[in-house]
């Protein structure tokens, strides 16, 4: 294989930079949902394709609980709800990234208190007589989040995505357990207006929802994923109220199964590139990598992208060495 001449080499500025090949479909931007749900793959049992991730996500479904998916970084957890979503048409997928500051009302909603205060005092500097003014309606400073969005009252549930719970606070997941059980929240800054008060709010994804009294009460339960690395314990009140499901590596024949899917579109654009052939060395020698460090389908992916571009990484060790670096390592 003749290696395709690498873009920056170190000498006399070019324009190569102008004839670099489209990116990798999982670096796309603008619609990854999309890309996400389509490219994902189930891990089967056996040649069962009633595989654990199947059967739990349908459990969830029923069972309107939420589902605790952990596994190795890059196992696809994510992925997961993405694809759910993907399937079923349940719309755009609400994400709620976690962090160490993370908390309940965050994910409910934000209220700009700020900018409202500043609005009426814009009005009041503006001559207005004193009998006109008003301060602006609070729900144009009202923002649900994405948890509060999933537990709108919606005719087919939404796929919430929390993901990498365990990085957050030790309060936050048993923070969520009374939303999880009763399905509803409180907007205090619209509860206080009275029960008969209704104001037009924006939802996480976009979209206008009217809510009245301040109560939010979800009608069909959403479909929540959590993720986690399993650096953690969570509370067993937390535990008793979700299915668990545990994702493995994937093997062999799992791994051509991803390489394909990811790569439908080359392999659709040059009928001629034996591309699963090709790379067939480099899932052998990344699962002998994988046997010795933790690594992430996603670094085999980013080996077979360089591969359709006529760069062969087994060949470079400085760079296999790097994109197959093991994420227990420093």
């Amino acid at each position: 294989m003749n290696d395709q001449p690498w873009r920056f080499t170190g000498g006399e500025p070019h324009d190569g930079i102008r004839e670099l090949p489209p990116p990798p479909s999982w670096r796309i931007f603008g619609n990854p949902s999309k890309t996400r749900g389509a490219t994902y793959q189930a891990h089967q049992r056996d040649g069962d394709v009633s595989s654990a991730e199947i059967e739990l996500v349908n459990a969830a479904l029923l069972l309107r609980r939420p589902l605790l998916v952990t596994g190795k970084p890059g196992t696809g957890k994510s992925s997961l709800a993405y694809a759910v979503a993907s399937e079923l048409r349940l719309g755009a997928v609400l994400r709620w990234p976690i962090t160490t500051r993370s908390i309940l009302h965050e994910g409910l909603y934000d209220y700009d208190a700020i900018a409202r205060l500043q609005d009426a005092s814009l009005h009041q500097n503006q001559g207005m007589p004193q009998r006109r003014r008003r301060a602006p309606a609070i729900g144009k400073y009202i923002r649900l989040g994405p948890l509060g969005t999933a537990l709108l009252p919606h005719d087919i549930p939404r796929v919430l995505l929390v993901d990498e719970l365990d990085k957050s606070d030790v309060d936050l997941p048993n923070d969520l357990l009374h939303v999880f059980e009763e399905g509803e929240y409180e907007i205090r800054e619209l509860s206080r207006l009275g029960a008969a008060h209704s104001e037009d709010l924006q939802t996480w994804d976009g979209d206008q929802t009217t809510i009245r009294g301040g109560i939010v009460q979800c009608s069909t339960f959403p479909l929540v994923i959590f993720t986690s690395n399993g650096e953690r314990d969570f509370p067993p009140a937390f535990l008793r109220r979700c299915l668990r499901l545990e994702i493995q590596p994937p093997g062999p024949e799992e791994l051509r199964a991803i390489v394909q899917a990811h790569f439908a579109a080359h392999l659709e654009q040059h009928p001629d590139d034996n591309l699963l052939a090709r790379v067939e060395p480099l899932i052998k020698k990344f699962l002998e990598h994988r046997g010795e460090g933790d690594l992430s389908t996603d670094q085999l992916l980013n080996a077979v992208y360089l591969v359709t571009q006529n760069i062969d990484p087994l060949s470079r060790p400085v760079l296999v060495k790097s994109v197959w670096k093991s994420l227990s390592s420093q």
